[in-house]
């Protein structure tokens, strides 16, 4: 019998946390499941990630209708990712905001995406009828785009490649409160799966140069302080440049993908093997990681079905070994 996905055997609920960070700024988390931010204007709202289904979606507006009347006018998406913006229609915002890169992904493989996420993260697709189709964005920008909600300044910038080629943060710079998406997670395993491993580092580094005192990343805690801020960007920046390091220097001694898979995750397991969804992460970030250390800069489509042959040639593979250890 085939072995599933790791997220697969994940059914337990999470307890949600809707916390206020500053004035009118919100963080929704839910024990490393997706993150959503929330930024309450002098006329109107903005939602940061949507939530994966319009289903799920409703507990975010139910608790923002426990501190605000204000229409939601503005939803803004991090990344192309389902789990992040798929409940956008539940909003009925006048305007969904995405980087260029974002919008490109969408109408490359955003489907895939949907099909895929789905299958290998049931829990976090509630009611996954309720999804009326993919979402697109109304507003789109290349590199920065700043709105006043009233007097409230709200940047909405695209600083490099990383999780994706199209992350988005929002930063206020008054509050110095960043909404960070996936570029920075907290307690939980990146996910690379679609990742510019080289180039997340020095992403992660302009996010540093803002000085954020609260942060809120992808997965994950809110962060609090600027201490808990730097120790989130660092954390990530640590797995991810460890991930690749260790992948490249399999590629380079010309192993398969297998035995690098085997070893990265040794290596990095006694260091973050108790960060969320660590193994459900791994074969698809070293699968990544030796994509890209073997010259692949633009990430492969994740469908559906490779994302089962992905895990079934490491299912073989582990047979295989044992049946070899075995009859010697």
């Amino acid at each position: 019998m085939a072995r599933a996905f790791a997220s697969q055997a994940d059914l337990e609920e999470k307890q949600i946390t809707f916390e206020e960070l500053a004035d009118g700024l919100y963080a929704y988390t839910a024990e490393g499941d997706p993150n959503s931010g929330v930024i309450v204007g002098d006329d109107s709202v903005m939602v940061v990630d949507t939530q994966a289904t319009p289903a799920m979606a409703q507990d975010v507006i139910a608790r923002i209708r426990q501190v605000t009347d204000k229409p939601i006018d503005y939803v803004c998406l991090t990344h192309y990712h389902a789990v992040r913006v798929l409940g956008a229609s539940a909003y009925g915002a006048k305007h969904i905001l995405a980087s260029q890169g974002t919008y490109d992904l969408i109408v490359e493989r955003g489907q895939q995406d949907y099909q895929s996420e789905v299958g290998r993260f049931p829990r976090l697709f509630q009611d996954v009828q309720s999804i009326p189709g993919l979402t697109w964005p109304t507003l789109v920008f290349d590199h920065k785009m700043t709105l006043f909600l009233g007097e409230r300044e709200v940047q909405i910038m695209h600083l490099g490649r990383g999780h994706t080629k199209g992350d988005t943060v929002v930063w206020l710079p008054k509050e110095k409160v960043l909404f960070a998406g996936d570029l920075v997670e907290f307690d939980a395993t990146p996910y690379t799966g679609d990742a510019y491993l080289r180039d997340w580092p020095k992403t992660l580094a302009a996010l540093r140069a803002l000085g954020p005192e609260k942060l809120v990343p992808g997965r994950g805690a809110a962060l609090k302080t600027a201490a808990d801020c730097e120790a989130g960007i660092a954390g990530t920046q640590a797995f991810v440049t460890a991930l690749y390091e260790n992948v490249a220097q399999g590629v380079q001694a010309g192993k398969p993908l297998k035995d690098i898979y085997d070893t990265t995750f040794a290596a990095l397991q006694p260091k973050y093997g108790d960060w969320v969804i660590f193994e459900h992460c791994m074969p698809f970030d070293v699968s990544r990681a030796y994509d890209e250390a073997s010259g692949l800069d633009h990430p492969r489509i994740w469908t559906a079905e490779r994302d089962v042959e992905m895990w079934k040639s490491l299912e073989q593979a582990d047979k295989a070994a044992e049946a070899a250890q075995q009859q010697g």
